[in-house]
């Protein structure tokens, strides 16, 4: 290659990080936004967040493009093309967790100011701080190729399994002490299985980062925590 087209070629590769940062701090503000307008009814911010949705779902599509024409033009190879195909699969898990965050904010939007009680918004809250710090330290580790940060999230999965657990059985028991509880409870049951699936895609992509360094897939299963766990579909508010 000649100097020319390897510089092209680096821009190419620094411009599909710079989509990813971008996606990165968009899904985190979003996710943020919308467990703060959940706990505290605030149903404009619940709205922004859902309008955002837009803005990750075309970034995304962005990076996609420039990924596929690059391998095209380029055709990278090993760690190459390792970070262009890592670059395609991070952006999937934003947007992802743009989903999640536009889901919760649904959810805020529907429960239209029901009253919260402080014992489960805290846990809500708990679970959610969590799984952010989780999402901010894998792009980070992602942003300086820093495999070992990407591993601690990756070992340290079932913390937000167990806190879930945890708010789950908090919430049927809500349930059974009044039926009234049953619709808010609902509501929350799906929000807080929203977050633990944000806290999964932080570990997807701590997964991509393993592969991208180190070329390698990680084979073992990924640490989770199971007792008492009672599964609940992300479903509706799509």
């Amino acid at each position: 290659m000649s100097d020319h087209t390897v510089r092209s070629f680096d821009d190419e590769l620094l411009a599909l990080g710079r989509f990813i940062s971008e996606m990165g701090g968009i899904a985190e503000t979003m996710f943020a936004s919308s467990v703060e307008a959940l706990v505290r009814s605030d149903t404009q911010l619940a709205q922004r967040v859902i309008a955002t949705d837009q803005r990750l779902d075309t970034l995304e599509r962005e990076i996609e493009e420039k990924a596929i024409l690059t391998i095209a033009k380029r055709q990278p190879m090993a760690v190459d093309l390792r970070s262009i195909i890592t670059s395609i699969r991070i952006a999937a898990d934003l947007e992802r967790v743009g989903d999640l965050a536009k889901n919760i904010g649904k959810r805020a939007v529907a429960m239209n100011g029901q009253f919260i009680p402080q014992k489960i918004a805290s846990g809500v809250t708990h679970m959610a701080d969590l799984a952010l710090e989780r999402l901010k330290t894998v792009l980070d580790a992602y942003m300086r190729q820093d495999v070992e940060t990407a591993l601690e999230v990756w070992r340290t999965d079932d913390e937000i399994d167990t806190l879930y657990n945890s708010l789950f059985r908090e919430l049927l028991t809500y349930m059974m002490e009044d039926p009234r509880n049953i619709g808010f409870c609902t509501h929350l049951l799906f929000c807080a299985k929203n977050v633990e699936r944000i806290g999964d895609h932080a570990t997807n992509i701590a997964e991509t980062i393993h592969y991208l360094v180190t070329g390698k897939t990680i084979t073992i299963e990924r640490p989770r925590s199971d007792e008492g766990y009672v599964p609940l579909e992300v479903g509706g508010y799509n």
